[in-house]
């Protein structure tokens, strides 16, 4: 067993952590402030988790349109009412968007939501791949073993905090414990000059870049987030004189105030070294995100994902200056938690992910002249699938589902996993179409990490139910 030194900048790191909670990010960024560490890797890679809030309904995010799939499906999403979220046929007027896989599957032909244009170019570009019915297992189901429950079921099913936790930590909310994507940077911050910026969320506190020893650094939208009036007029005293910093950072001869004035001054030294070294917005650094036009007003609206992105690329662009080779990152966009309105919600959501996704794609093709998409991969998550059968007006809380990888290390124009059958009743069936899954996390989180760098060993650290499967690398990066 491993013993960490009883040093006091440990013990005040991990309880100004648990004292800051995720109401106060800049406590948790105090938290994240670490000394100086080795020299690793010798290039740079990237991962950002995508996730999508609430539980995405992938039955209309990926499609199966041969005929005995459509024809099921359409009976199965068409009601009596005006509430049918069943989508038009491909060729109809705003019809689902056909796609090739490289690996055909025999006799079934597929197709995106109408909503995702920007994606199925990347698709057929072969940078973006589809990983079909994944979910939270702790080791393969079949569906009489689902039936009969044990040991081997996953923890509270359908429960949005737990299985969120699950897909980020694979343990449920009340087990509490690290994020894969924060055990990913326990092992490789030592890759990094500054082990501070190895796990960077722009989506508040996210248990995923929670590590064991490494803690997430938090940005503020669109910039490294200052503490308030640290340079700023106060008080009256002008910004040069303001007597803030001095307060909050001076010596004491106290144990205690000198080591929490001393990680307040890392914190402070760490938020101008990340705000200096994120390259600008605009023609000297990363563009703006092209207009998004809402698919339901034909109006460009705002797309909240696409500006983090847009900031996850700065601080990427400043790789160099900060000394980092590893960096994992967390984005999210909301509101998929589809039980009423989905065939309006949905389309504008799934809107949203495309253009960010595209935009994302397009800055890191020439990120200060290099072209950087194969260094940096980008996969969504979501709670859980939904149910196949409609509500009438929407879908209920599911398991599996089907998800985005997208990249240059990405071997796209493909669709991962087994596609299951189209309706209800089959053997993957857990209730109302809902999908037992027949892809863990833990093998969507090794594939990623065993491009990331990381060994076998250091796999079955990070994923502790990794053993059970056969299968540890699903094969769709390069």
């Amino acid at each position: 067993m491993h013993f960490e030194s009883p040093s006091r900048r440990r013990f005040v790191g991990k309880m100004l952590a648990l004292a800051g909670g995720s109401a106060v990010p800049f406590t948790l960024n105090l938290a994240a402030m670490g000394t100086a560490a080795a020299e690793g890797a010798s290039d740079y890679k990237a991962i950002v988790c995508l996730f999508l809030t609430g539980g995405n309904d992938h039955f209309n995010t990926l499609l199966a349109t041969d005929s005995t799939s459509w024809n099921e499906y359409k009976r199965l999403r068409t009601t009596a009412d005006s509430g049918s979220i069943a989508l038009p046929a491909v060729g109809a007027a705003g019809g689902v968007l056909p796609i090739v896989p490289n690996s055909p599957q025999a006799g079934r032909t597929f197709a995106l939501h109408p909503s995702l244009r920007p994606l199925k170019d990347l698709f057929d570009a072969g940078r973006v791949a589809v990983l079909a019915n994944v979910g939270t297992l702790v080791q393969p189901l079949t569906l009489a073993q689902y039936k009969a429950g044990g040991p081997a079921l996953p923890q509270r099913l359908f429960s949005h905090n737990d299985q969120q936790a699950m897909w980020q930590s694979s343990h449920t909310e009340l087990a509490g414990g690290a994020g894969w994507g924060g055990r990913l940077g326990d092992l490789m911050a030592s890759s990094n000059g500054n082990a501070t910026f190895t796990c960077i969320s722009n989506a508040g506190n996210a248990l995923y870049l929670s590590g064991r020893t490494t803690h997430q650094y938090q940005l503020g939208g669109t910039s490294a987030m200052p503490i308030n009036n640290l340079s700023d007029t106060l008080f009256r005293a002008p910004a040069a004189a303001n007597p803030l910093r001095q307060i909050i950072s001076a010596d004491h001869t106290d144990l205690f105030q000198k080591e929490h004035a001393a990680v307040t001054a890392r914190a402070i030294n760490s938020q101008a070294a990340l705000a200096g070294a994120m390259l600008p917005i605009g023609a000297a650094g990363v563009p703006a995100p092209p207009p998004f036009i809402s698919p339901r007003t034909g109006a460009a609206a705002a797309n909240p994902l696409a500006i983090q992105l847009q900031t996850i690329a700065r601080v990427i662009g400043g790789r160099n200056a900060l000394g980092v080779k590893r960096q994992v990152f967390y984005v999210s966009l909301g509101g998929f938690d589809s039980h009423d309105f989905q065939a309006l919600n949905q389309p504008e959501l799934l809107a949203k992910v495309a253009h960010a996704m595209a935009y994302f794609d397009s800055v890191l093709a020439n990120l200060q002249g290099n072209d950087m998409r194969k260094q940096v991969t980008l996969f969504t998550a979501s709670d859980f699938g939904r149910t196949f059968a409609s509500n009438g007006d929407g879908t209920d809380h599911g398991w599996g589902s089907h998800h985005f990888i997208m990249g240059g290390a990405v071997k796209g124009k493909n669709i991962y996993g087994s596609m299951p059958v189209t309706g209800v009743g089959h053997d993957l069936d857990v209730g109302s179409g809902s999908l037992l899954p027949t892809t863990s996390v833990d093998q969507y989180g090794a594939t990623l990490a065993s491009w990331f760098g990381l060994s076998a060993t250091q796999i079955a650290d990070v994923f502790p139910n990794i053993g059970n499967f056969s299968i540890r690398n699903l094969g769709f990066m390069g």
